[in-house]
């Protein structure tokens, strides 16, 4: 009979893969639970995937971040950062953050400047926070070895998220050196990546996978009112 281990996703392992692949300055796409992530780890990996996905200059990189990373890097008042973390520890709800960043963070810093242009506006950096135990581990690696990861959808522009590597076209899978494949995602039925939020003023640059829940915490513990999903 097979070890219970072996029939389980190792998450530590492929995490590492896919943080190896990206610290060699290589591209991985791997899962979240708002669908699949392909992400680069140095400025030419990040174009190579901008040219293959047709993406807009105005469209920026988010960063691969958890609640650590978005406590040390982040900038904002009290309030606001009580809210990113009553949506994502207390309610366990994934979000994308958008707010100010120190610009002395080691993660910043060894950054590529033309990575920085990229994935930054305004003296704001996007991050997905809380995106499942993938995501977590990464994050992790992250920190702990001070090489940032930032990425998009594995997809084409306005084409919709993927959930599935079968559904990720050719093209982005032909560009990685690690794809992890967890099957389908969590949050499927939204079609949606994660809900995009400027913490700066409140407004929803994205609706995304759990809006509606995101927008009901909001109001009963904090009275923003976040407009009606279109």
């Amino acid at each position: 009979m097979a070890d219970e281990t072996s029939l389980r996703p190792d998450i530590p392992a492929d995490a590492r893969r896919a943080f190896d692949a990206l610290k060699a300055g290589g591209i991985a796409i791997f899962p979240v639970d708002v669908g699949y992530t392909i992400a680069g780890g140095s400025a030419p990996s990040l174009q190579r995937i901008f040219r293959a996905k047709g993406r807009a200059p105005t469209k920026l990189n988010a960063m691969v971040g958890d609640l650590r990373i978005h406590d040390e890097l982040h900038q904002l008042p009290g309030r606001e950062r009580a809210m990113v973390r009553c949506l994502t520890e207390d309610y366990d709800l994934p979000l994308g953050v958008i707010a100010p960043y120190r610009t002395d963070h080691p993660l910043i810093a060894r950054l590529d400047p033309a990575a920085l242009v990229g994935s930054t506006r305004d003296g704001t950096v996007a991050m997905l926070v809380n995106a499942g135990p993938f995501h977590r581990e990464l994050c992790r690696l992250s920190l702990e070895e001070l090489h940032p990861v930032f990425g998009s959808s594995a997809n084409l522009t306005n084409t919709g998220t993927r959930f599935r590597v079968d559904d990720i076209p050719a093209d982005l899978l032909g560009l990685a050196d690690v794809v992890v494949d967890y099957g389908l995602r969590k949050y499927h039925r939204y079609q949606r990546s994660a809900t995009l939020i400027d913490f700066r003023t409140m407004a929803v640059v994205r609706v995304g996978s759990c809006y509606e829940l995101i927008a009901d915490v909001l109001r009963r513990h904090f009275g923003v009112e976040l407009p009606p999903a279109p």
